[in-house]
């Protein structure tokens, strides 16, 4: 395995340690964000939860802008921008202190946030082969999920202390990170004419302009889009609302709840390679639909848990769930991408997450809130149900090979 994680090449690494800061960053704070609104206002969980949506169309909105822009004048420059602003918002959300504000500051945030991510997954499309692409998304997860592990540990002691010194810290590491994407991240914008890449994917040559109508009209993806957003959506109940139900229902506390996300991601950093590699023998539309089962699976544990152990033990199946699913599902919608679309494509994919951020808190809330708190996670099994048998039935309808090296693909 070593060997062949040393023939990578040396800008993956780059975007490794890149995703690793920027990871550490915001997972100082969002395990807490939560907590630290529903006790400093005081308010209904399902309001706390439409800032969460609000976050998400901002972000939609963003993500429509700047996708096109990368594709059309490059994708560092606009991911050092992102970043800056970023850390901008950070220290102006460690000042807030009313609805209002946060109202205003979580969709701000939604905008500039999402920059470095779409950039990142870009380059990687940029610079590796169709078949490759899995194990170099599964890397960028690994250095996502260590900082996801060592971000909670600090924010936790941090927060012990002052919850405002989480934002301080956040926000230097995306100043940070912003002069390491300057001064070591080279441009990887593709040359590739609009000609030759229509016809590496067996279309009629269509001129991309900045615009979306190829991406509108490419049913596979966006049948494989839509359903990973229900996906997301019980993804993100679980990340939102899990830290609150623990806490309020069984007096567990954050540093406790910081362990399981903990595990999480620990898990993700030393399996995410071995079961990418092991599943990539598969299908990917069956691998993506063994995950959604697993996640279905660590919900029902969630649901029916009282305890800290048993919560742990369901964020294991869980995480089970997400190995097999994430890099496998975006390294198919990169896959099916033309390079001359590819931040277009990658973007609108990292949207799944915006859209399911600003559905599933939302639905969690109002079930929590108005049924009973455990019908939160019978809810989330809903939607990765609903998910499951719609990628099996994907699986057995689509002809189109989505997963070949497109012409001319690099190494």
């Amino acid at each position: 395995m070593f060997a062949r994680l040393r023939a990578f090449p040396p800008q993956i690494w780059l975007l490794f340690a890149g995703t690793l800061l920027s990871s550490t960053g915001q997972a100082l704070v969002w395990p807490f964000l939560t907590i630290f609104i529903r006790e400093q206002l005081d308010i209904p969980l399902s309001r706390i939860t439409l800032l969460f949506t609000l976050q998400a169309i901002a972000g939609f909105a963003a993500t429509a802008l700047v996708s096109p822009l990368m594709d059309r004048f490059g994708r560092k420059w606009l991911m050092v921008i992102g970043l800056v602003a970023s850390s901008t918002v950070l220290v102006m959300m460690s000042q807030a202190a009313t609805y209002a504000q946060w109202a205003l500051l979580l969709p701000l945030y939604g905008v500039v946030n999402t920059i470095f991510r779409i950039g990142s997954y870009a380059m990687v499309a940029d610079m590796v082969s169709a078949e490759r692409r899995a194990a170099m998304y599964a890397l960028l997860r690994m250095g996502d999920n260590l900082g996801i592990a060592v971000g909670p540990a600090l924010g936790g002691f941090l927060v012990a202390v002052a919850y405002e010194l989480t934002y301080f810290l956040a926000a230097g590491i995306q100043v940070a990170l912003a002069g390491f994407v300057a001064a070591m991240i080279a441009e990887t914008l593709p040359t590739v004419s609009g000609e030759a890449a229509a016809l590496a994917r067996g279309h009629a040559p269509e001129s991309s302009g900045l615009g979306y109508g190829p991406l509108l009209r490419d049913r596979p993806f966006l049948m494989l889009w839509g359903l990973y957003i229900l996906m997301q959506i019980a993804n993100s109940m679980v990340f939102v609302l899990l830290g609150v139900y623990i806490k309020e229902n069984y007096a567990i506390s954050e540093d406790r709840y910081g362990l399981i996300i903990g595990v999480n991601a620990l898990m993700v950093v030393f399996f995410q390679y071995a079961v990418t590699r092991a599943s990539s023998r598969r299908a990917p539309l069956n691998v993506i639909a063994a995950g959604g089962v697993f996640q279905a699976m660590g919900l029902g544990v969630f649901a029916m848990s009282r305890g800290f152990a048993a919560f742990l033990g369901g964020m294991v199946v869980f995480t089970v769930g997400e190995l097999l699913l994430v890099p496998t599902a975006t390294a198919l919608a990169a896959n099916i991408a033309p390079p001359q679309m590819r931040a277009r494509y990658m973007g609108v994919f990292s949207l799944s997450f915006r859209v399911g951020s600003g559905i599933g808190p939302v639905v969690g809330g109002l079930l929590n809130d108005h049924i009973a708190p455990a019908a939160t996670w019978y809810g989330a099994m809903v939607f990765c149900t609903i998910a499951v048998a719609g990628f099996r039935l994907l699986s057995r309808r689509t002809a189109r090979p989505v997963v070949q090296p497109q012409a001319g693909a690099p190494l």
